[in-house]
């Protein structure tokens, strides 16, 4: 505990110095620009943006009357983009200025269409690790998911199912990313095992405003995680506007309100997946319901002023319920067909209740900025399930004269199981935190910093098991003498079941977090721009009583000559020693039990990165190459079944994940955006302990349990297995956004996403790693959507109104996907990996409408 009120007063120190400087004033000459943004009628556009490029204070936002106000360091020339939601981007050069000089320029701002516009990148956002996703395209990306995720295509992630929100970066599973709304972490579900029970991941995609996503080296302001972070925020309204979405598979209600000095930002969500889950093999009777309801309100006490105060609430409600009845695989080749045929019994069902609430209170003056923050999670889940399953697993007849093509021939096995579980989990997170920011030396140096307290509750029972009869009968094995205590002469037997799972677990803890980083900006006389970003993040956690932290920073340049506005090129270095100290889920092992002495994982980060915008064709792209490199040590090993990750809970392992990505957006169509993404990666670890031994018999054979156990061992040899692939080695990953509209009739669009991924390792259910090196098919899967906008000027619509009808094809060319596999055992003892198989073709109509 030494260390934990050493580390507590060193990082008090550290924030009263950096609050101390924040509320200081340095003395400086500066020019003020200052005036209106309307629209064309002259109509004042409150909370409009006014954003000085290459300036690290941030954007200003205009008054109720659209007025705004820039005080800015004395330089000769200065390029301000004026935006508003809704309308086109404006951007002015002002030259020849002077030391004190007050200029007057209104702006008038013409309404543009939202989907499709060029977005200009501004230099801040390229120089730094951190890439800027569209969020306005989500709820227009054909998909199962309908979550915010789905704008992830967008960037260099990797999806393995198109019924979960999970994804994977640059090696790393989803529980090694960072997930903030409004400065918040939040989490999935604890208990979750499988894609169809996840329901609606937290973000609401109808009020965000701003979405920023790193795939690594990113800031120390960020928190604790090997891979990514996704930065989410809410969007504050500037006007009443309601939006509705109906489909298929469910209804998204959102409200924008605007009061005096108040805004309210709700939305409602409801899900239903059964037309989808439809056709996967296993049938049944599927019935998942997922609600959310959340709401963002901001109070301006005193109107534009220093003071505002935030609220963020959250309930949702994921109920999954599934009557399993009969499921049919077909697999194999022209040498070998094989047919799995399951005739189930029982239910299955999960119950995720979520609640969330978080207050803000934020003062921003011209040069500083405080942020405190406080915040409560709250989860309770259950899961239950009992599921008898009776199996018939069939060569089938492969001769292409045969009347009895495709018909049952020879019967491999038969069998059974029995799947249980009543598990139960409570978890609550309470967190405190002050953030805040300055601009010192004429905005040539940037200081931000934070502290935070955390405080987790988690109380987790544990009862699972599966019992398999894969021969048609079941053996039971006797006991030892010693373990049995009733009469000599009475025989004992018992049956054993498979993987065993019970616990009670009870984990309370503290976590302290505290960061500070600051951002150098340097314009050489040649016109060179550097910028120079360094950070330090340390945290300590009461239940191992361990302090972890280490330094993390990038540089960029801007060559000399380069026109922002046209055609450039930046590079980016960026890296650091990137921490996680275990979550709940890391610290549980296979059976249950929670590992006292586990310790966190370790990532040493480089980044090496080209942002070059062009022009091609006379029209605007974007391209990004990112090539990595990741050192890991102290990793916790784990198994994945469908989307549940299960942890070894032992720091046992090191490795390494190294890649390459490549990124291309801009007007492929002219006028609209679209986006490509190509990854190469290579990602393995090396457990320390999974050595093991290989006998032989007399005649040189190796032995092998369970076939030749008769044979008597005279030689061995110990096998080191080395460096074997992480779950989510996936080699080469290919994404496509693609939106395009009707020449001559812009209100017909169709946007196509494509999605191509190598297979994924995998291995048999035994639970050693160094078996895990087989691979699933090609991951591929293509959807697309048809949509006319509704309300058009054509259509004589209110300029006020918009909306539109879209029909969607989930999975366009039908192609079969595996998620995992189920291992089935023959009556010789032969194993046998059935895939489990995603969706199929699904068409979905969604009708949209906002006012």
């Amino acid at each position: 505990m030494m260390m934990s009120k050493q580390l507590i007063g060193w990082m008090t120190l550290v924030v009263c110095w950096a609050v101390t400087c924040s509320t200081s004033s340095w003395a400086q000459s500066s020019i003020h620009i200052s005036g209106r943004v309307t629209d064309i009628a002259g109509v004042g556009l409150p909370g409009a943006t006014v954003i000085p490029m290459n300036f690290n204070r941030g954007a200003v936002l205009t008054d109720a009357q659209g007025r705004y106000h820039l005080e800015l360091p004395p330089e000769n020339r200065w390029v301000v983009r004026y935006s508003f939601v809704g309308y086109e981007a404006v951007e002015n050069l002002f030259d020849g200025l002077q030391d004190g000089d007050s200029l007057v320029k209104n702006i008038r701002l013409r309404a543009g269409v939202a989907l499709g516009t060029s977005e200009v990148v501004a230099e801040g956002e390229r120089t730094s690790p951190i890439q800027r996703i569209n969020p306005k395209i989500a709820n227009r990306i054909p998909s199962p998911r309908g979550t915010i995720e789905d704008a992830l295509l967008q960037a260099p992630v990797n999806f393995t199912s198109e019924l979960s929100s999970a994804y994977n970066v640059r090696g790393g599973s989803f529980d090694e990313n960072l997930v903030y709304v409004n400065d918040i972490q939040v989490y999935r579900p604890f208990l979750v095992r499988a894609g169809q029970q996840e329901g609606l991941s937290f973000p609401n995609p109808d009020m965000v405003e701003s979405i920023e996503f790193s795939a690594g080296g990113f800031e120390s302001k960020y928190g604790d995680k090997m891979s990514s972070v996704l930065d989410i925020q809410y969007r504050k309204p500037r006007e009443n506007r309601t939006r509705m979405t109906a489909s298929l598979l469910g209804l998204n209600l959102q409200q924008d309100a605007v009061a005096e000095n108040w805004t309210f930002n709700t939305g409602f969500r409801y899900r239903n997946n059964a037309y989808v889950l439809g056709s996967l093999d296993e049938g049944g009777e599927y019935q998942p319901r997922y609600v959310d309801l959340q709401s963002f309100v901001t109070w301006d006490p005193d109107g534009f002023g220093p003071w505002e105060v935030e609220w963020l609430g959250m309930f949702g409600a994921n109920d999954y319920r599934f009557i399993p009845q009969t499921r049919q695989t077909e697999v194999g080749n022209i040498n070998e067909a094989l047919r799995l045929t399951i005739y189930f019994d029982g239910a299955e069902e999960t119950k995720f209740r979520t609640g969330f609430g978080s207050m803000a209170i934020n003062r921003t003056t011209e040069s500083t900025r405080l942020r405190f923050i406080a915040s409560a999670f709250r989860t309770s889940e259950q899961e239950s399930y009992d599921v008898l399953g009776a199996y018939l697993l069939d060569e089938l007849d492969r001769d292409l004269g045969s009347d009895e093509l495709g018909e049952a021939l020879v019967n491999r096995g038969v069998g059974a199981f029995l799947n249980h579980a009543r598990n139960a989990l409570d978890a609550e997170v309470l967190s405190a935190a002050i953030k805040g920011s300055s601009s010192i030396a004429a905005d040539q140096f940037f200081l931000e910093y934070g502290l935070k307290g955390q405080q987790e509750r988690i109380h987790d029972r544990l009862s699972e098991w599966e019992y398999v009869d894969s021969a048609g009968f079941s053996t039971p094995h006797p006991l030892d003498a010693v373990g049995y205590s009733g009469p000599a002469n009475r025989p004992f037997q018992t049956i054993e079941l498979n993987d065993v799972v019970r616990a009670d677990n009870d984990v309370n803890s503290t976590r302290i977090q505290g960061y500070f980083q600051g951002t150098w900006r340097h314009q050489q006389k040649n016109g060179a721009l550097w910028k120079t970003h360094l950070g330090y993040r340390g945290h300590w956690w009461s239940f191992n009583d361990q302090y972890v932290g280490g330094p993390r920073g990038h540089i960029s340049l801007v060559p000399a000559g380069s026109d922002t506005s046209k055609t450039s090129t930046v590079w980016k270095l960026s890296g650091g020693v990137y921490w996680q100290p275990p979550f709940y889920r890391e610290m549980r092992g296979l059976t249950g039990i929670i590992n006292p002495e586990i310790e966190a994982q370790k990532a040493v980060h480089a980044v090496l990165g080209l942002d070059r915008q062009l022009e091609m064709r006379g029209r605007p792209f974007r391209m990004v190459a990112e090539l990595y490199y990741k050192d890991l040590t102290s990793l916790i090993p784990y198994e994945v079944e469908n989307v549940r990750q299960r942890y070894y809970a032992t720091n046992n392992a090191n490795g390494y994940a190294t890649g390459l990505d490549f990124m291309l957006n801009g007007e492929f169509i002219e006028g609209i955006q679209s986006w490509l993404r190509m990854s190469v990666m290579s990602t393995a670890e090396d457990l320390v302990d999974d050595q093991y031994q290989e006998y032989y018999n007399s005649d040189g054979a190796l032995i092998v349990p369970g076939f030749t156990l008769n044979d008597v061992a005279v030689d061995s040899t110990e096998i080191q297995p080395g460096f074997i692939p992480r779950p989510t080695d996936q080699r080469f990953n290919l994404s496509l956004l693609f939106q395009d509209e009707m020449p001559g009739n812009d209100a017909y669009k169709v946007l196509l996403s494509m999605y191509f991924g190598t297979g994924l390792p995998f291995g048999p259910p035994s639970f050693e790693r160094y078996l895990d090196v087989l691979r699933t098919p090609f991951y591929r899967r293509v959807d697309i959507g048809f949509s006319r906008e509704l309300f058009t000027k054509e259509d004589n619509g209110d300029a006020g109104k918009t909306g539109f009808v879209a029909l969607e094809v989930f999975n366009l060319l039908g192609i079969r996907n595996t998620i995992n596999h189920t291992w089935i055992e023959d009556i010789n003892g032969r194993m046998y990996a059935i895939p489990n198989y995603l969706t199929d073709r699904r068409i979905n109509l969604k009708v949209g409408i906002q006012f």
